[in-house]
């Protein structure tokens, strides 16, 4: 019997142990990998499928984009109607999009329907026909969304940043142009369709109460499909922006009150020594709402209602990313201030009880990543993609517990020098 009079001993995060369950491995019938999870209490199922279909693929610029945002409005048996109706009848929700590095499609349904569902999906990833009136729809629609986003000052400074970054031609700097809007065609996405959305690159996570039954009728729509044998031909060679670091202010609206700030560079990706150290620092300094830089410049100063700095992993590099936006009037104070903190991790040492706290944090967030199998099998998921394991995730986990203040300083000597960010303002 539990004792009521007695609390229960409170025990920070940073003290528990950290396991991140096995995920099974089984090869289909044409040697794509499936990997899953029987986990959870509850009747239904998430299944990705994830291509080499992203932004780093296309040939041409908005293609990646466009080809996923189409793949399920019409195939060679079925209107975009009858598919939307098909997966509304049994409760199915599919997303579909493309990344920097790679398409993504996923489905969440009920374990019960999955044999009927699965059939529609196989023919929008194997009979996607991209029809002339749909690609006209999208291209209308996508030119009045772009319209009406350019006139916003955050928009454009998200756009601008990316692009100076790693340079407007490379695929982690390209951005969508009414140009590439207008170009678009369906012999273009067909092209795609059929050079990138290959079995062979393809891998897929399930995770959910599944087992031999739902592994069948994966190999059955999934793994008859017999494998590309010719490689296909993508440019995998984009040189990154030469450009030395230079600030930027863009007057968008002349009338607008409110100014975005975007403060960013390159950082090494999920494979280098210094990106799990890189994810303490981020947090503590601008990755979570008790950030220096919230309490700075949201809870000091007023100057905004949020202001982040993120942490971005691409398959071949990776971003820092100050971001926020503020009044016209204090744009340069904010601005300044970012900076001050910057020169603050150079100069002084974290203190303990500060970096106990960001520990807790991040450490209580992954915690309950690990709470239900659909977290847990998204944090596999980032793993395999970027071809790492357990013991990648297990040596992280002592990198957030015992990193010191001395360590964090060292890196941010490294990584935190103002004269090494692009800065752009967009009011």
């Amino acid at each position: 019997m539990l004792d009521r009079a007695t609390a229960p001993i409170i025990k920070d995060p940073i003290h528990f142990n950290f396991e991140l369950p096995a995920i099974n491995t089984h090869a289909l019938s044409n040697d794509v990998p499936l990997y899953w999870l029987n986990a959870g209490v509850l009747d239904v199922v998430e299944i990705n499928w994830i291509f080499d279909a992203g932004i780093w693929q296309e040939p041409h610029q908005g293609v990646a984009n466009a080809s996923a945002a189409l793949l399920k409005n019409g195939t060679l048996s079925k209107t975009a109607k009858q598919i939307n109706e098909d997966l509304e009848l049994y409760g199915a929700s599919l997303k579909i999009g493309a990344s920097n590095d790679y398409a993504s499609i996923t489905l969440h349904c009920l374990v019960k329907h999955l044999a009927t569902i699965l059939p529609t999906i196989a023919s929008i990833l194997f009979e996607a026909s991209f029809p002339e009136e749909e690609i006209e729809i999208f291209k209308k629609n996508a030119l009045q969304r772009l319209a009406i986003n350019l006139k916003q000052c955050e928009f454009v400074a998200n756009q601008k940043i990316d692009a100076h970054v790693f340079g407007a031609q490379h695929p982690y700097g390209r951005y969508t142009t009414s140009a590439s809007l207008e170009a678009l065609s369906s012999d273009m996405l067909r092209n795609f369709h059929k050079a990138a959305y290959q079995m062979n690159t393809c891998k897929i996570f399930m995770a959910g109460k599944v087992g031999a039954q739902e592994i069948d009728l994966i190999n059955r729509y999934f793994g008859a499909t017999t494998l590309a044998t010719t490689a296909k031909n993508v440019n995998n060679e984009f040189t990154i922006s030469s450009d030395a670091p230079f600030k930027s202010y863009i007057e968008n609206d002349a009338n607008a009150v409110q100014g975005a700030i975007r403060i960013a560079r390159t950082i090494p990706n999920r494979h280098h020594p210094d990106f799990a150290p890189l994810v303490v620092l981020n947090t503590l300094f601008g990755g979570y709402f008790g950030s220096r830089l919230m309490s700075n410049i949201r809870e000091d100063k007023g100057y905004t209602y949020g202001i982040y700095s993120s942490q971005s992993s691409y398959i071949h590099s990776g971003m820092l990313c100050i971001q926020t936006e503020v009044g016209r009037d204090v744009l340069q104070y904010a601005v300044d201030e970012i900076y001050k903190e910057m020169d603050l991790l150079l100069q002084e040492s974290i203190e303990e009880e500060e970096l106990l706290l960001v520990k807790n944090y991040l450490l209580g967030s992954i915690l309950g990543d690990l709470d239900g199998p659909f977290s847990i099998l998204q944090r596999w998921r980032s793993l395999i993609l970027n071809g790492l394991d357990q013991q990648t995730f297990q040596k992280n986990i002592n990198t957030y517990k015992n990193i010191t203040a001395i360590e964090l300083q060292q890196l941010a000597k490294k990584y935190y020098n103002a004269t090494d960010f692009f800065e752009i303002q967009v009011v």
